[in-house]
């Protein structure tokens, strides 16, 4: 079985981390701790025993209450079923497009539907739910952001190959833009779409000034996440913007 390897990186927030050579990357989860706790990505359900390995190592599974994702993709909810058949009070949490087009039809029990900017409180802490269209990708992209210690939950946003530590300070715009200028190479070229909305997107969630980026694929960034995420939009207008 694949090792997930679990680190604290925020009070009471788990990252949950698998690296898979035939990949060559790491598929993240986190898991916030609290009264309702939160899963945010369920990771594929052909690495469902490795993500439930680095769950159990924090708490009990069966204590699950919410589980969210950005889009509907594999890692992101593939094992969505795995969880709420092991978790009896659990239930997805999604936005209206994943909700009624995806979930309605995939999940085993019906999803709670949040709108744009709606708050999931789990106790002491405070999941907010921010709709964002085809960033990274998919009609039903959305991003949480935890608000008391500010952390956004970034999907596939500022992704690093390989097995980087679990959490850095240091910038991530030079390995981002060298992932992003090699896949551009490649047969998973264009997976983030550059619309009329995406740079405007981009800076709504760097307004939040998150202290912590919980990436789902490559290191977890603490310090100006704003700034990180301002120079990703100015990076992406770059190499991927209008012509």
């Amino acid at each position: 079985m694949l090792a997930p390897r679990t680190t604290e990186i925020a009070p009471s927030l788990f990252r949950i981390s698998t690296f898979h050579p035939d990949f060559g990357i790491q598929f993240n989860q986190f898991l916030q701790l609290d009264d309702e706790p939160f899963l945010v990505h369920t990771g594929m359900r052909r690495m469902f025993d490795a993500t439930l390995a680095g769950v159990r190592a924090v708490t009990d599974p069966a204590k699950l209450r919410w589980i969210g994702f950005s889009h509907f993709e594999p890692d992101e909810c593939g094992a969505l079923n795995d969880w709420l058949a092991l978790a009896p009070q659990a239930q997805a949490v999604a936005g209206a497009v994943g909700a009624l087009v995806m979930l309605g039809d995939y999940a085993d029990r019906p999803p709670r539907v949040v709108a744009d900017g709606e708050v999931v409180a789990t106790g002491r802490r405070r999941m907010r739910y921010l709709a964002t269209p085809h960033l990274p990708h998919g009609w039903d992209a959305g991003l949480w952001f935890e608000e008391t210690s500010r952390t956004l939950f970034c999907s596939d946003l500022l992704f690093q190959p390989g097995d980087p530590a679990a959490i850095t300070t240091d910038d991530l715009l030079p390995a981002v833009r060298a992932a992003l200028v090699e896949g551009m190479k490649g047969p998973l070229a264009h997976d983030i779409p550059y619309t009329h909305e995406t740079d405007a997107a981009l800076r709504r969630l760097a307004a939040l000034s998150p202290a912590t980026l919980a990436i789902m694929h490559g290191s977890t960034y603490r310090g100006d996440g704003a700034a990180q995420l301002a120079a990703f939009a100015d990076l992406l207008r770059e190499t991927i913007g209008p012509r």
